[in-house]
């Protein structure tokens, strides 16, 4: 199958370029920047395009002989005119137009758990806006396109951005770590697990249900965020002394961390905490998979590595 794989270059995308290709698919993927996908140059059927994906043109483009479009596309944090709306929401209404144009077949979105158009955070409202371009195409009176919404919590995995920072945080401050929501709940769900949900709903999995169906995807235990910390810290040999913030403190951090270059953590973070993420359906079971353990999966990529001579 030809598929086109935005954000293919992220932390979910690489690992999903890379089964794709294993798997006898050819895959287009879109970079701004060739450097970004160093590990994608290699693979032989994958074909990395430079190009502006905001431009409905260059979509059209990208999607002309193509069967299969993936969307991962997704911040964390808006800076300067890099916003929500236009990456989430404004670019998911272009990406179905442009789908629908080329006679695409099949749609798979990335969206995230506990998207809803009221929710306390903007980010996880442009997710619930973006998915509602994406189900306006779920026309079951039409062929083209059959669209299938991926809604996982955190995402844990070799480079991924939740265990490694806070091994990082906790490796700079020496174990001291100040915590806004501790007691945030998740349900973390391998990156390998995300990867193989998308792989049997691109080569099937996406029929047995309505068009425009959301699998939500958790892994096999609810951890709170303390609970990731303290095995984020344990892997990773490191010390770990955490400071539970209260709620009034907790915006306070979000309001001065975000203007921090990098922005480690903002005011809408800490609303997207207030949130907890855990599934009310098993998207896993649904698909046929039993997810990976965080606690047996982390310490195989965290572990510090022997120092030879």
């Amino acid at each position: 199958m030809n598929v086109c794989v935005l954000g293919g270059s992220g932390f979910v995308g690489t690992e999903l370029v890379v089964r794709l290709v294993r798997t006898g698919h050819w895959v287009r993927v879109p970079t701004r920047n060739l450097r970004h996908a160093d590990r994608l140059r290699v693979l032989d059927t994958a074909e990395l395009r430079v190009v502006n994906i905001h431009e409905p043109r260059v979509l059209r483009e990208l999607f002309a002989d193509c069967e299969a479009v993936i969307n991962l596309v997704g911040i964390l944090n808006e800076h300067r005119r890099t916003t929500f709306e236009g990456v989430h929401t404004a670019l998911a209404a272009k990406v179905m137009a442009a789908a629908r144009t080329a006679g695409v077949r099949r749609v798979l979105h990335m969206s995230a758990l506990g998207a809803d158009q009221h929710a306390p955070s903007r980010y996880l409202r442009s997710k619930a806006a973006a998915e509602a371009h994406v189900r306006a195409v779920a026309d079951p009176q039409l062929p083209h396109p059959v669209v299938a919404i991926l809604r996982p919590s955190v995402i844990f995995g070799p480079g991924d951005s939740l265990t490694n920072r806070f091994a990082g945080l906790l490796r700079a401050s020496a174990g001291m770590l100040p915590l806004a929501r501790a007691a945030a709940r998740f349900a973390p769900i391998s990156v390998l697990d995300v990867v193989e949900a998308f792989v049997r709903l691109l080569e099937g999995a996406a029929d047995v249900r309505p068009s425009g169906v959301a699998y939500e995807l958790c892994g096999p235990h609810i951890m709170t965020l303390e609970q990731i910390v303290r095995l984020s810290a344990r892997a990773a040999q490191l010390p770990c002394h955490i400071i539970p913030v209260p709620d009034v403190l907790g915006r306070l951090q979000g309001v001065v961390m975000g203007r921090l270059p990098g922005k480690p953590f903002t005011l809408d973070n800490f609303r997207s905490l207030t949130l907890d993420s855990v599934c009310r359906e098993d998207g896993c079971a649904a698909l046929g998979i039993v997810p990976r353990p965080m606690l047996a999966e982390v310490p195989t990529y965290l572990a510090p590595r022997p120092a030879f001579p």
